[in-house]
């Protein structure tokens, strides 16, 4: 099958207490890891790129890549995101470029300003039959050329409930990303991480029905951690969200979760395990080929705790 959008994926996640896994690519062994993990646990899929994989790797090579997984698997169904698009230029070219949702971050804006943003992309984005999600709140965190807030700011720049409705009417987005505490990176938290589960079961009570995203995901999994640090890593301080606070959110409004850093880190840590334990190592198919394993079991891991694992078929 073609590649789809995510309005039957987000219909049926909300209405059956689950989240799709959203999953950023920037080459071909990381797209392989993620795809096979799909398939043997037939869970709809979301493939993200961000600015900064189309810098390293060119549009046509990334579109090439998931051309081919979408055509070896007819029976999954497979999104292509624009992850954190930050202009309306950016949004307009990867609608252009054929992807199926796009999404524009006008966060930094002001509430208006974001509004008017929004409002422009979608326009055109619907236009081309493309869905839109968009942001309101700020994350914290940095990852690639995303710049969030301070780890001490995080409270203050939570999503507004009382403004979702109006945000929602008036740009006519499609989901919304919501500021509810998570943060970009493999830093996330400086102390136990905790969630404002509140804010998203009011906003969810605004707007019933209506698909909420958690951007800043990743779990930073100590199996990774572990193994980047004893393999000459530094990454003694790095903490993630919870795997059960992500159960909870998916059984919520939330119905897509990003993951990026995870899928880095499981990547990294094979690399460096094999060049450790084969200092003669040279041949990339040999640690990238690791590396697409573990990406491949971890994948398979999330799968189970956003809940989605066998759900492909009622996404189609």
């Amino acid at each position: 099958m073609a590649l789809v959008d995510t309005k039957k994926m987000f219909e049926m996640a909300y209405n059956n207490g689950y989240a799709i896994g959203a999953f950023n690519v920037n080459n071909m062994e990381i797209t392989q890891g993620i795809v096979s993990a799909i398939a043997e646990e037939k869970a709809p899929l979301i493939l993200q790129i961000s600015r900064g994989a189309r810098s390293y790797a060119s549009m046509s090579y990334l579109k090439a890549i998931i051309d081919v997984a979408v055509k070896e698997n007819p029976g999954i169904p497979i999104a292509m995101h624009l992850d954190h698009g930050d202009t309306f230029e950016t949004c307009k070219q990867c609608v252009d470029d054929g992807f199926t949702s796009v999404m524009i971050d006008a966060s930094s804006h002001p509430y208006e300003d974001n509004i008017a943003i929004t409002k422009k992309v979608v326009e055109y984005a619907h236009d081309h039959d493309v869905v839109v999600e968009a942001e309101l709140g700020q994350l914290g965190g940095i990852e690639e050329d995303v710049v969030g807030v301070s780890a001490d700011d995080l409270s203050k720049h939570l999503t507004d409930p009382d403004q979702v409705v109006d945000f929602v009417e008036k740009t006519g987005c499609d989901s919304l990303a919501v500021a509810c505490g998570t943060s970009h990176g493999a830093y996330k938290f400086k102390s136990e991480p905790k969630l404002a589960f509140d804010v998203i079961e009011e906003v969810g009570e605004k707007l019933p029905g209506y698909p909420l995203v958690m951007h800043g995901s990743s779990s930073v999994l100590k199996e990774f951690k572990d193994l980047i640090n004893k393999y000459g890593g530094d990454m003694p301080d790095a903490m993630g969200v919870p795997e059960e606070a992500i159960s909870k959110a998916a059984k919520m409004a939330i119905c897509k979760v990003n993951i990026d850093t995870d899928l880095r880190m499981a990547l990294t840590a094979k690399i460096r395990q094999v060049f450790a334990e084969k200092p003669s190592e040279f041949d990339p198919r040999k640690y990238l080929g690791p590396g697409r394993e573990a990406i491949r079991e971890m994948v398979k891991r999330k799968l189970h705790v956003l809940g989605c694992a066998g759900k492909a078929a009622e996404c189609m």
